[in-house]
């Protein structure tokens, strides 16, 4: 059981994955900054948005610096390696470690443009390192 949290924690929730992705873009960020960079549809509370920034710390995704009576957060691990995780966990724990299952139905349920198929050739030529 203990494995399995542990592998559930290296992932974020969509919300979390949501403030990551505005901490990504803004590099670091208040409470406030975080909130105002949400989008209009997407109403959270000031508590609310505190509390998953201070989960997200706990997790070991974001550092925080003390700033007045508030905090600064930001990203201490970069999109790139968490996409690497994220796809690593689909891989080992959905497609049973087959990267070609993984693609196979990746190219089955979204298909690419001309450009993404290019793109693909081009990486597949160079080993996709």
């Amino acid at each position: 059981m203990k494995d399995k949290a542990n592998k559930k924690s290296n992932l974020l929730t969509p919300t979390e994955l949501e403030l990551m992705r505005i901490l990504w873009q803004l590099e670091t960020a208040t409470v406030h900054e975080v909130l105002d960079a949400l989008p209009p549809e997407r109403p959270l509370a000031y508590t609310s948005v505190s509390t998953m920034l201070r989960v997200l710390e706990q997790k070991g995704f974001v550092a925080a610096v003390k700033e007045g009576r508030g905090h600064r957060y930001s990203p201490v691990l970069d999109r790139a390696t968490y996409e690497g995780r994220s796809v690593q966990h689909l891989l080992n724990e959905v497609f049973e470690d087959a990267p070609l299952a993984l693609v196979s139905r990746l190219l089955e349920t979204r298909g690419l443009s001309e450009a993404e198929r290019d793109a693909l050739k081009k990486l597949l030529e160079v080993g996709g390192n």
